[in-house]
């Protein structure tokens, strides 16, 4: 199977948060901005893979700034790494204050997608061709983030009855 290249997964969503998408004094609720990064991945692993993508998990969401109503949310989504049927999209979310044009780093997420075949079974998909030193140190740590997740998963599992 012919690789794809990181870049060509590269996926950029904007939108504008408004009222409805806010708790009573102005601040955009994390779930509103939780299902625009899950958006924006998932759109990211479709393209990689062209296929039915669906999430898996959600390794980590850091916020480190909060969105307000009426600032431009931007979300850059990519794939950080690719297995065999699933992958990483890394999320960038950044909060523009359209009035001022200032621009806050407001949150990080991690998040693997399977993808899918017509039948609902995990499929094979392309490998990931990273080119550019960023990517390659994205790949590198969505790499120790994996084998990290599977550590943890052994661990647990040793603790079932």
């Amino acid at each position: 199977m012919q690789g794809k290249k990181a870049s060509e997964s590269v996926t950029f969503m904007a939108v504008t948060m408004n009222p409805a998408d806010a708790n009573p004094y102005g601040n955009v609720h994390g779930g509103v901005i939780m299902k625009y990064v899950d958006t924006a991945a998932g759109a990211a692993a479709i393209r990689h893979a062209r296929a039915n993508c669906v999430t898996a998990s959600i390794d980590r969401l850091d916020f480190h700034h909060p969105v307000f109503i009426g600032d431009l949310l931007i979300l850059r989504a990519s794939i950080n790494y690719v297995g065999k049927t699933s992958m990483e999209a890394g999320v960038r979310v950044e909060a523009e204050n359209l009035r001022t044009g200032v621009v806050r780093h407001t949150a990080s997420a991690y998040l693997t997608f399977v993808a899918l075949d017509e039948a609902g079974r995990p499929k094979e998909i392309p490998p990931l061709i990273v080119e550019t030193e960023d990517e390659k140190r994205r790949y590198c740590e969505a790499q120790a983030r994996r084998e990290a997740r599977l550590v943890q998963r052994a661990r647990e599992k040793s603790c079932l009855p």
